[in-house]
């Protein structure tokens, strides 16, 4: 059960390791592009490559899908990056349903927990598979595999690290619950636990009036998507990467004040110094480095 790329190579590597996937569980096609066509989602076109049955509930509680999921007698349901699954189906396979999960749980539980990790300034992250119960990602862990976050990274690099990194564990899990031979150990929370809630359009708005180290990492997490932005001379950018660098002699300048060269500086100023903007995206235009922006602009 998946949706998006992150979960491809996980259907893939059961698949070419000879593992019987009986069928495969998506979201209903959808209206994409300007001309809206309807779009199947990247596990669906990988199902129907692999010549997998596929199938697209719209309501996961509907007794023709519970009845036709039932009708393909799995004894195992893998998750990965799908929707809140109803008891009925969780609960239905004799050997559970497990979850990977992009981070290392029991922190950064919730819909975006690779843009939480980087956005929070961690070092390391990584991915988890555990079994499915009733609270959203509480199971019991069976395997984990950590991941570093670089200094240069961004949600994009670090989600192909980890989607691929997910699909080996996944195949690892499965093999193990293959042979009778498994961990399962309850979730265990001794710190605070860090939260990864879903992300909205609101969620990315730059906060100027935050120290310059922390809009960066901010920056890092949302990019290339959905992309942190704000506002400047009344038009909204999105920001893809900068640098933060520390106050100078122009310390009494207010946060989100701009200064610029109009050639290849852009620098706003942060509750502790400047961030300088390498890559941006004016509204209605596509992605550019700075020197690119100030070829055909000035602030």
């Amino acid at each position: 059960m998946g949706t998006p790329e992150f979960a491809v190579p996980s259907l893939e590597i059961l698949a070419n390791n000879k593992f019987n996937v009986v069928a495969v569980i998506t979201a209903p096609d959808k209206p994409q592009g300007r001309g809206q066509k309807l779009t199947a989602s990247p596990v669906k076109e990988a199902a129907l490559r692999l010549n997998i049955p596929v199938l697209q509930p719209v309501n996961l509680k509907a007794p023709e899908f519970i009845e036709e999921l039932k009708s393909y007698r799995a004894n195992l349901q893998v998750v990965v990056a799908f929707r809140m699954l109803p008891e009925v189906v969780w609960a239905m396979p004799e050997f559970g349903t497990f979850n990977l999960h992009g981070s290392l749980l029991p922190q950064y539980r919730g819909a975006a927990p690779i843009n939480w990790a980087i956005i929070n300034g961690e070092k390391e992250t990584g991915v988890t598979t555990f079994f499915l119960k009733h609270e959203i990602d509480t199971g019991s862990i069976i395997f984990q595999e950590k991941e570093p976050i670089h200094e240069d990274d961004t949600v994009g690099t670090v989600y192909e690290r980890l989607m691929h990194k997910g699909a080996s564990l996944v195949l690892k899990t499965v093999q193990a619950i293959e042979q009778g031979n498994y961990p399962a150990v309850p979730q265990q929370v001794q710190d605070e636990i860090k939260h990864a809630p879903k992300i909205f359009k609101e969620t990315c708005e730059i906060n100027w009036s935050q120290p310059a180290a922390k809009i960066v990492d901010f920056v890092r997490g949302l990019s290339p998507y959905p992309a942190a932005w704000t506002s400047l001379n009344g038009k909204v950018f999105k920001i893809f990467k900068a640098k933060a660098s520390k106050a100078d002699e122009h310390s009494a300048v207010a946060p989100g004040q701009l200064r610029s060269d109009n050639k290849s500086s852009l620098e706003i100023r942060t509750s502790d110094g400047w961030v300088s903007v390498l890559e941006l995206q004016p509204e209605g235009k596509k992605r550019m480095t700075i020197e690119e922006f100030f070829r055909g602009n000035k602030l």
